[in-house]
């Protein structure tokens, strides 16, 4: 079954799903193992036309190009990792098992951070840490929270109120089922 990208604003772009993130790294070796090792992806192969050190990985459906740039530092301000901060930027991806995730993690000697999410009785549990350059990775098991767009809901936008809200979102059966199943269908694109 083909999947049809919901898109309800005209004249936006005919995107079809995120492809790659690309991240400038001090050594793409350093960079390569850990993605390898600790997130499973897999080295693919890249355009033999780039006249600069990087690779090519990918894996649950998304790329991760790296870029080697040994002078990072002169435009980044990633000296050191810096403390793991739940809010800040990062790339998340979800897991089978939180707590398989954290026992590896401890037994490979990595920093982490965790936090829990609870929204009306569902639970996400997160783990944060950082790659060798300092970019932030988030672990979670975050479909434990349904998708649920806020135009198929009762909301009024100048209501300011509704993110503090402990109301939930009331939303039709039509809009709960379109978005089972287009979870459903991301998942399966992702294994």
């Amino acid at each position: 079954m083909d999947t049809v990208p919901v898109n309800n604003f005209e004249g936006a772009l005919p995107l079809l799903s995120l492809n790659h993130v690309s991240l400038l790294c001090r050594s793409v070796w350093d960079s390569m193992r850990f993605y390898e090792e600790i997130l499973g992806f897999v080295p693919i192969k890249r355009p033999s036309s780039f006249k600069f050190n990087g690779a090519w990985l990918y894996n649950y459906g998304i790329g991760i190009h790296l870029i080697e740039n040994p002078s990072i530092d002169d435009f980044d301000t990633i000296v050191e990792p810096q403390s793991i901060n739940p809010k800040d930027n990062r790339i998340s991806f979800q897991c089978t098992d939180v707590g398989l995730v954290l026992r590896r993690l401890e037994d490979m000697g990595m920093k982490y951070v965790t936090a829990v999410v609870e929204d009306e009785g569902n639970k996400v549990e997160q783990v944060f840490f950082h790659d060798p350059d300092g970019y932030m990775v988030e672990i979670c098991n975050c479909e434990n929270i349904p998708v649920i767009p806020l135009s198929s809901c009762s909301f009024n936008p100048r209501l300011s109120s509704f993110i503090k809200s402990a109301q939930p979102p009331k939303c039709g059966f039509m809009e709960n089922a379109m978005m089972e199943s287009l979870s459903m269908e991301m998942l399966n694109i992702s294994f």
